[in-house]
């Protein structure tokens, strides 16, 4: 019953979502949804570049600071980038 959507179901739909958020939010809304989408796949990139590098042994020669890391939300976009400050271990070995 509910399995198969033609064109005039698909159209009636568009409809109702345009009438419900207006014409002027769909963009916004859509805008902000791709910077979502962006930020979740490079969080994910980060965390499998991280989880790689963690898995090798560190040597023990000298202690460093831990680098500091910048979050894009977009390529490019320099204005919502902040720095992260990843959080060290504290035990000694």
């Amino acid at each position: 019953m509910f399995g198969r959507l033609g064109a005039p179901e698909i159209i009636l739909i568009l409809v109702v979502i345009v009438l419900l958020f207006g014409a002027k939010k769909l963009p916004d809304m859509a805008r902000s949804l791709g910077k979502s989408a962006r930020i979740l796949k490079s969080e994910a990139k980060a965390m499998k570049e991280d989880g790689g590098k963690s898995s090798a042994p560190a040597p023990a020669t000298e202690e460093q600071p831990p680098a500091q890391r910048t979050i894009q939300a977009a390529p490019g976009d320099v204005t919502s980038s902040r720095p992260v400050s990843e959080p060290t271990d504290t035990t000694k070995r």
